[in-house]
């Protein structure tokens, strides 16, 4: 079940254990105030649930986008989407990504329709795990030096975002290197400060025994930050508690993509998860880049647009997937004005898949457009614990 349609976009996956996921995107109408695109993206949200019948205790994650979060945070924090109800917790995420094409705010929501008991657990504002299946999905957010008057390096904070992921992780008997599943990171000014976060990632990871000879984890490094002033570094991260080895395996196809260790950058292209009746594939950023990890159709847009599409599909297919079985996608522009070549490409080849257009420069000021999301797939492997 899909929609895409003023403002409100949706896509379902209903498995044969009876488990739906939900993933829900809404955009507001535009030249509103900040008050009133935040009503406008809480009602959208409201009457979207109601179409699909979701309660509101079905909800796990949801990220908010905002175009100034130095200025918008407080009133956020104030609103129905970023407050939740006493009795159900939900993981909430905010990221300064400017909404395109005119948006102060947009949203992206996931929820979960369960026969069995779901069971959420709050650890920190920042941490909460859903119980389901028997396995602990942990939900990382808003991870950040929370810096408004103090100076530290990138490296620092990179440091100290990580380190609260794995304190949580090592409290529950889990591991960064065999529990995580994915990570987003929010860099500020991206073409300045990722190679320091890169190297402090890679000695962190080495570490964590996460090395060339292992393996790393599905990441988007990409323009974004928090509304702390000297922030660099915001990083929100899903985990598996229990995970069995025999349910990862990560995506990769060499005819068409290098490997990232080949150009010295610490993520998986892809990472599946396999359950009993579904697996889920967790695309990272993906860009215009070859087999030589160099950069394709550089100064145009629409054809680094159609390259990185072209990678994601192949990727997908590599784990028994294709592009068509996207539940949304997050779309990252270094420059607004393609937004609307960019918009239209997407509508025509994928009217039936939720979408989110961000303002965000990538890592290597010559790629133009980034494509990163989410794919599930039906599976049938009933040895394996169910979703």
């Amino acid at each position: 079940m899909a929609r895409a349609v003023d403002g409100v976009g949706f896509r379902s996956f209903r498995g044969s254990s009876g488990s739906t996921e939900h993933y829900i995107t809404i955009e507001p109408p535009g030249n509103l105030s900040l008050a009133r695109q935040i009503d406008a993206v809480s009602q959208r949200y409201a009457e979207a649930l109601q179409t699909l019948r979701l309660p509101p205790e079905s909800a796990i994650f949801r990220r908010i986008y905002l175009s100034d979060a130095a200025n918008q945070a407080a009133v956020l924090r104030d609103s129905a989407l970023f407050q939740e109800p006493m009795d159900s917790p939900v993981a909430v995420a905010m990221v300064q990504q400017p909404p395109l094409p005119d948006a102060k705010v947009a949203l992206l929501a996931y929820h979960v329709e369960s026969p069995e008991p779901v069971v959420k657990t709050k650890l920190s504002p920042e941490q909460m795990i859903v119980e389901m299946g028997g396995l602990g999905h942990l939900w990382s957010t808003r991870l950040c030096a929370t810096k408004n008057t103090e100076v530290i390096s990138t490296a620092d904070q990179t440091r100290e975002v990580f380190g609260r992921l794995i304190d949580t992780l090592s409290a529950r008997g889990a591991t960064l290197s065999d529990n995580c599943v994915r990570t987003w990171i929010y860099v500020k000014d991206v073409d300045v400060f990722y190679q320091e976060l890169v190297e402090a990632r890679t000695e962190l990871f080495q570490q964590q025994g996460l090395t060339r000879d292992t393996h790393y984890i599905a990441s988007t490094g990409i323009e974004g930050s928090c509304s702390h002033r000297y922030d660099t570094v915001l990083m929100d991260a899903y985990s598996v508690l229990g995970l069995k080895p025999e349910q990862v395996s990560f995506l990769n196809d060499f005819d068409r993509l290098c490997a990232t260790k080949d150009y010295n950058v610490t993520f998986e292209r892809g990472t599946r998860i396999a359950y009993a009746d579904r697996t889920h594939h967790f695309i990272s950023g993906t860009a215009s880049i070859d087999t030589a990890g160099q950069v394709v159709h550089r100064g145009d847009v629409r054809r680094q647009l159609d390259r990185a599409l072209e990678n994601v599909d192949a990727l997908l297919r590599s784990g028994g997937a294709r592009v068509e079985d996207m539940s949304h996608f997050l779309v990252y522009l270094r420059d607004p004005s393609d937004y609307s070549l960019i918009e239209g490409c997407l509508a025509e080849r994928f009217p039936e898949v939720p979408r989110l257009i961000l303002r965000g420069a990538v890592c290597r000021p010559e790629w133009l457009v980034e494509v990163e999301g989410i794919a599930i797939a039906p599976h049938n492997a009933p040895a394996l614990p169910r979703f």
